[in-house]
């Protein structure tokens, strides 16, 4: 059965103020809403200094989220750790465990961007090294021990309401990533579906004395879904949003790195040949799940800064039209 999420990263290249509150405001709504029609989570994501408006702060929107949704699994990918401070992050992770019942999992990662570290005074070359002190922080307070701060012995209170602690995945590209996840006892989410990579993380868990955890690689097929009675129209009203927010992506993207919702398309015409931004009629994407083409039902209802008019039509087509008829 597909499974059907709705992701949010708020980047929207020249919204001015009111245009990027209403954003937020919609996606409150339309985060009531999926809750409401039962799709399978809410995912937000992180970075740092985007002249675009990129969410900053997931935790946050999380939090409000989850006021306004009862059954929802809400999904932070990645959460870059070593940007916060981990005692704060311990306290402010387990609050949320606790508002929530445990509903929010997160993907803890390093970050690809070097002008975030600066921004936070971090050092880029001891990025590794930070993750492992900041991880081992976090997994130590939530178990309610004693965590060392510049010499001073502290404890985090309340401890989470999940125990140990919430789901967790450590996310990367790397070898160096799966080992990471193996060491610290995480299941792992590789960025792409490199057979690899999991390999290589499977053998790190067994190597220290535990069976693996979960491996959550990207399925095949696209990696954003809209859905529209017209899609010529839709590319041709509303493509440049899409292709704002695959050249965002580009941007950062570091030289050699594979990842799954990559689009080096530079023209609306590219990305539809492409297929990693998909729109697509009720019918196709109804026939395109049904023969196993799309697994993964990833809305992106904010994308680029849509407007609310294809952004609440899509995400209805999707919830009231296409998912009734394949979960029958």
């Amino acid at each position: 059965m597909a499974m059907f999420v709705t992701r949010y990263d708020f980047r929207a290249p020249g919204a001015d103020p009111q245009q990027r509150q209403e954003l937020f405001d919609r996606s409150l709504e339309q985060a009531a809403y999926v809750d409401q029609l039962g799709q399978d989570a809410l995912m937000l994501s992180e970075h740092h200094g985007s002249d675009d408006g990129y969410l900053p702060s997931p935790l946050l929107v999380a939090s409000a989220f989850a006021a306004l949704t009862r059954r929802i699994p809400i999904s932070i990918s990645a959460l870059l750790v070593n940007l916060h401070d981990p005692v704060r992050l311990a306290e402010e992770i387990a609050i949320l465990d606790h508002l929530t019942g445990g509903r929010v999992t997160y993907t803890l990662g390093l970050g690809y961007r070097r002008e975030e570290y600066q921004m936070f005074g971090r050092d880029w070359a001891d990025r590794g090294a930070l993750m492992e002190r900041n991880l081992a922080v976090l997994l130590a307070a939530w178990r309610g021990e004693e965590v060392d701060v510049d010499g001073v012995p502290v404890r985090v209170t309340p401890t989470p309401f999940s125990q140990p602690h919430p789901f967790l995945f450590y996310g990367g590209g790397s070898v160096a990533a799966a080992r990471r996840a193996a060491a610290f006892g995480l299941h792992f989410q590789p960025q792409n579906a490199d057979a690899a990579l999991a390999e290589a993380y499977r053998e790190a868990c067994r190597s220290h004395g535990r069976e693996p955890g979960i491996v959550m690689q990207p399925p095949a097929g696209p990696a954003n879904v809209f859905c529209a009675a017209a899609p010529d129209e839709f590319w041709e009203r509303w493509g440049q949003h899409l292709l704002a927010d695959a050249q965002g992506y580009q941007a950062w993207r570091a030289e050699g790195a594979v990842h799954h919702v990559s689009d080096e398309s530079t023209t609306v015409e590219e990305m539809r040949a492409a297929g990693v931004y998909v729109v697509l009629t009720p019918d196709e994407l109804i026939a395109r799940i049904e023969t196993g083409e799309i697994s993964l039902v990833a809305s992106h209802p904010a994308c680029g800064g849509l407007p609310t008019e294809p952004s609440w039509t899509s995400l209805r087509l999707i919830c009231e039209t296409v998912m009734p008829a394949v979960r029958g």
